[in-house]
């Protein structure tokens, strides 16, 4: 069992774990209400916002049988979601967790997911997502890091270290399913977090080739929700939202504490986010409001929806592209960016998707924002690029269990007499236009965001270079076409490219795995005797030239062999195994558009067993006729302005 800790800040802003648990004065700024609705209000404007388990009870006790959560597995009003984690949370307070303890989260994307959540919480600690996506060897290492007192998981030995209890899901819920009256523990139910208790930790990729715990406590969550009420990003009536992200992605955070509104929670599984045809049918079988993904994702989703009402968008993850932007602004759709890494609870500026080109916004509701140059002065002129940093109550505790790297990113604020106050130090490189709008620019190290995921490059080459036949290791970014961004490894050794990523694949979740390892004979190497990355070779395989004419078979061929980048394809190959994904897959079926002008669906691509299956569905839908012009995109609702 791991001890109960908390955290204090002393006056060199530094965080300091401590045993005992004192009472605490909040630590967050006020945030003001939303208008009066039937979603219980966060707080009034001269306190800090409600605690998200007490609005969850008093969303139960206004309204027990509304929908709270539909999934592939079934549907819980919120009457049966409280009986379920109240049962949960009893089930591991007897084994042994405590406030402040951890717990991991095994789960599918069920109704089992945001039950377990909400247990969590209720038992005092706080959740560790572990994706069962990734693989065992990082799973394993996430649990033993982050020092778990428990797991909950569906499967009977999930590869987390020895001794660590492991739950069902479903197991204390049965029993309080079968006695529907029985009282909740009281325990649970009484349980109030201090706004400095952890509501969880997530992995992000780390430079130095570990992943790192970004610790996030309870006062930051609930002023995350209060901020984005105050913004007008969610509305002040019940919503339908769909929970879209990964639960080891921090937006997932933003998406399913919804429910602690009142809201209702729509789980999409892994099998309908893969398939833009299923995920838009789920959208208007539950009839979604609100619905948070990549632009990278809705360019996916968008030509399912031509036609058809389009929920409120919420956009992050990655910058919005120029062309992205202005299809959302003037087709007049519902839309907000939102902005803010992980380390300052999932959104800390948002703006709406209207008016002028792609631009950061404003902040959230007691987040501070400085422009800073490299000696910490702030940035004032117009088209200056500085450094963003952050401040405010939506800062993380830190890394768990680093304090040096803690250290180096969470720095004292001087713009503030507030005592051990703290700002962020994003890496993020902005400035501000003539108009005053906060513009992203790039970033100042080598981290990148591909699909939505924050990737350290160097996570991926410490991967690479502990390999066998490997003597020196690589990655950078490429983009062989607009929009279809991947990563790019390169190598010295004796390795083959094959050998390498199938022994990535076994080691490094799917978004750290390269598109193609490239092996050189030598390192292009600067002045000073580091890898020169703007020296580094298109990747060799996507240099291919691209043919013209030639038969529907030769020409899905010369475009799988495009869009994949590898000289040749076989009729037996399958386009995943190749390295495709859902943005190459798109891509791939733009392209024949353009070339055959059919009418093709993304479905033909991801249905096909391998390139000979795929070939007949376009031969089909040559012979069918011309492609329609397709009907615009339509919002569901008129933005609120």
């Amino acid at each position: 069992m791991t001890s109960h800790h908390r955290w204090t800040r002393t006056a060199e802003s530094d965080l300091i774990e401590i045993e005992e648990y004192p009472a605490m004065t909040t630590f967050a700024e006020p945030a003001a209400t939303v208008p009066a609705s039937t979603v219980p209000a966060a707080a009034p404007a001269s306190a800090a916002p409600a605690d998200l388990l007490a609005r969850l009870r008093a969303a139960v006790a206004a309204h027990p049988a509304r929908p709270a959560v539909h999934a592939a597995d079934g549907s819980l009003d919120f009457a049966a979601l409280d009986r379920r984690t109240a049962a949960l949370a009893a089930a591991l307070r007897a084994r042994g967790v405590r406030r402040g303890d951890k717990v991991g989260v095994h789960l599918a994307r069920t109704l089992d997911l945001p039950v377990a959540l909400l247990a969590v919480w209720r038992a005092g600690a706080a959740y560790v997502p572990l994706d069962p996506a990734y693989p065992a060897e990082r799973i394993s290492f996430m649990a033993a890091d982050a020092g778990l007192a428990a797991v909950v998981s569906a499967e009977v030995a999930p590869p987390v270290p020895a001794g660590v209890p492991v739950l069902r899901p479903d197991a204390a819920s049965e029993a309080a399913e079968a006695d529907a009256d029985a009282d909740a523990d009281a325990d649970a139910d009484d349980f109030v977090p201090d706004p400095l208790d952890s509501a969880y930790v997530i992995y992000t990729s780390g430079s130095t080739g570990r992943p790192k715990g970004v610790e996030v406590p309870h006062g930051a969550v609930a002023d995350l929700a209060a901020g984005l009420e105050q913004a007008g990003a969610y509305r002040p009536e019940p919503s339908v939202v769909a929970w879209n992200a990964s639960v080891s992605f921090d937006a997932s955070v933003q998406q399913w504490i919804r429910i602690c509104r009142g809201d209702t929670l729509v789980v999409v599984d892994d099998a309908r986010r893969a398939d833009p045809a299923r995920l838009a049918a789920l959208l208007a079988e539950h009839a979604v409001t609100d619905l948070d993904l990549t632009p990278s994702h809705w360019q996916l989703l968008r030509e399912q929806l031509t036609g058809a009402a389009v929920p409120r968008l919420f956009m992050g993850g990655e910058p919005v592209p120029e062309r992205t932007w202005r299809e959302l602004a003037d087709g007049g759709l519902d839309a907000f960016n939102l902005y803010g890494p992980t380390e300052c609870t999932v959104d800390a500026i948002t703006a709406r998707i209207t008016g002028p080109g792609p631009h950061l916004g404003e902040p959230l509701a007691g987040v501070r924002v400085h422009l800073l140059d490299e000696r910490l002065r702030p940035v004032t002129g117009a088209g200056e690029v500085g450094e963003l940093y952050l401040a405010g109550p939506g800062l993380a505790h830190g890394y768990a269990g680093q304090p040096g790297l803690t250290a180096g990113r969470f720095v004292a604020d001087p713009f503030t007499t507030a005592p051990g106050a703290r700002m962020y130090r994003t890496g993020d490189q902005a400035r501000r236009s003539a108009e005053g709008l906060l513009e992203y620019v790039g970033r100042v190290d080598r981290q990148v965001k591909l699909r939505g995921f924050r990737i350290e490059l160097g996570e991926v080459e410490h991967a690479l270079a502990a390999l066998d036949g490997v003597t020196a290791a690589a990655v950078t970014v490429h983009e062989p076409a607009p929009g279809d961004t991947r990563l790019a490894a390169y190598v010295t050794g004796t390795a083959t490219p094959a050998e390498l990523l199938a022994e990535l694949r076994r080691t490094l979740p799917a978004h750290l795995v390269p598109a193609t390892v490239t092996v050189l004979e030598a390192m292009p190497l600067t002045p000073n005797g580091k890898v020169d990355h703007r020296a580094l070779p298109v990747p060799a395989a996507e240099a291919a030239p691209e043919t013209v004419g030639g038969g529907v078979a030769e020409q899905v061929s010369e475009v799988w062999r495009t869009v994949l980048g590898v000289p040749e394809v076989l009729p037996e190959d399958d386009f995943l195994s190749l390295g495709g994904h859902s943005l190459a897959a798109l891509r791939v079926v733009h392209l024949l558009r353009r070339k055959l002008n059919v009418e093709l669906q993304l479905r033909h691509l991801l249905d096909a067993a391998d390139l000979a299956a795929f070939t007949e569905a376009v031969q089909r839908a040559a012979a069918a006729g011309p492609a329609a012009a397709r009907p615009a995109l339509t919002a569901r609702r008129p933005a609120v302005r």
